[in-house]
């Protein structure tokens, strides 16, 4: 079963990618993750994603569809696969389409997960940092658990910054929510609520989709 994942900045994307691939025994397959596998290969391919990366300019449509297909030619992926971050435009799911057909696969479902707008921003908003120790947990108070320093706030979590993210993603996922939509694949999924909650409704939404007995194997 091949599953594609996506939501807002914010949304808990990662966690639930997480979850999802341990319920049902998928390989997450995160752009980013696999770009940067691509370098680390030593490849001719990955030779060419790391020029495109050293030169600061985004990695074309059809460089990211050869390193998606190179990872799902490897043997780990043959169970089933989570994308993640990918398709995020028409295009990249015309390429997905045929990444899929010339490997004899198809999607089972497409999981969208929705929080509203000011959820994101407020969440986001209120994220700290530690410059030496990283994130700081949000029960901490707005100071390092390990240092007692105080929380910076990241360039990228100031309001305007995540408004403009949000307002670029809905942009750019709309058709492609629409074209799952029109293929009778897309699956609208609440994303407030404990990590718990969200998981449980994801699964749920796999398995009306593809069956029960994908959910009962794991």
């Amino acid at each position: 079963m091949d599953v594609v994942l996506f939501g807002p900045p914010g949304a808990g994307k990662g966690t639930q990618a997480d979850a999802l691939c341990e319920r049902f025994g998928l390989v997450h397959l995160a752009t980013g993750d696999m770009l940067r596998r691509a370098i680390a290969s030593g490849s001719e391919l990955g030779a060419r994603v790391q020029d495109i990366v050293e030169r600061g300019i985004l990695v074309d449509d059809e460089t990211v569809a050869e390193v998606v297909g190179a990872r799902l030619d490897e043997e780990d992926t043959r169970g089933g696969a989570l994308f993640d971050g990918f398709p995020r435009t028409l295009g990249q799911v015309a390429l997905l389409d045929g990444l899929l057909d010339d490997r004899t696969r198809e999607l089972g479902v497409v999981v969208q997960l929705e929080v509203p707008e000011q959820v994101l921003v407020d969440r986001l908003s209120s994220r700290r940092s530690c410059p030496e120790h990283g994130p700081i947990p949000p029960d901490s108070g707005g100071t390092c658990p390990r240092c007692g320093a105080a929380g910076e706030q990241r360039e990228d979590d100031r309001e305007e910054v995540i408004r403009h993210r949000f307002g670029v993603y809905r942009e750019e996922t709309a058709p492609v929510a629409g074209a799952y939509q029109e293929r009778g694949l897309l699956r609208s999924v609440d994303g407030t609520g404990t990590p718990e909650e969200v998981a449980a409704r994801i699964a749920q939404a796999v398995e009306e989709a593809v069956g029960g007995e994908q959910g009962s194997s794991c």
